[in-house]
């Protein structure tokens, strides 16, 4: 890829270290989307193993592509996104993807049309990450910064998408106990 155009992009893309997510860390900020986007591809890494079956470096890919168009947009919470938003959001991935050269943009414009349609085990496992992460960040978050809907979302959010697989199985359920125990602190 030509060094001026990969610049480009990866100016478009600082967008997303400066454009927050609903969600807090621990120390009371606002977590990043690009934050999200890197532990989600630290999952994805750390479960190279349980998966041999899978492409784990497409699901790497996947992890690190999926919020591309919130460079543009910002984020919108999954409990608020309407259609219209993700149309909004599809069509700046479209024009941050449609930016780069041949053969790299056609290779990326499919991988995220095969997140979009969730028909692969690489799709789905990156979609019931992406879902388990966000759980994880609210566990970690101080419980004041939880909106009233979250107490019963964190316990379901996600929940069928990681049901798929063992691992994510696993950690939904770990994920759901640690809800449990700092719901079970609130006054």
């Amino acid at each position: 890829m030509d060094a001026a155009c990969m610049m480009d992009f990866l100016h478009k893309l600082e967008k997303l270290k400066c454009n927050t997510r609903h969600s807090w860390t621990f120390s009371w900020r606002h977590e990043s989307v690009a934050e999200h986007s890197w532990r989600l591809g630290m999952m994805a890494l750390l479960l190279r193993a349980d998966f041999p079956a899978l492409d784990m470096d497409k699901v790497v890919e996947m992890c690190l592509l999926h919020d591309i168009g919130e460079a543009v947009t910002g984020d919108i919470p999954s409990f608020e996104k309407t259609e219209a938003d993700c149309a909004v959001e599809d069509r700046a991935v479209d024009g941050l993807l449609s930016s780069l050269p041949e053969p790299e943009q056609g290779r990326l414009k499919a991988l995220f049309a095969e997140m979009e349609a969730l028909k692969t085990p690489e799709a789905r496992l990156y979609k019931a990450l992406d879902r388990l992460e966000a759980v994880i960040q609210h566990n970690e978050a101080p419980l004041e910064t939880w909106l009233p809907l979250e107490r019963t979302l964190n316990r379901t959010y996600g929940q069928e998408d990681c049901a798929q697989f063992p691992a994510t199985r696993a950690l939904r359920a770990l994920a759901l106990e640690e809800t449990e125990k700092k719901l079970s602190t609130e006054p």
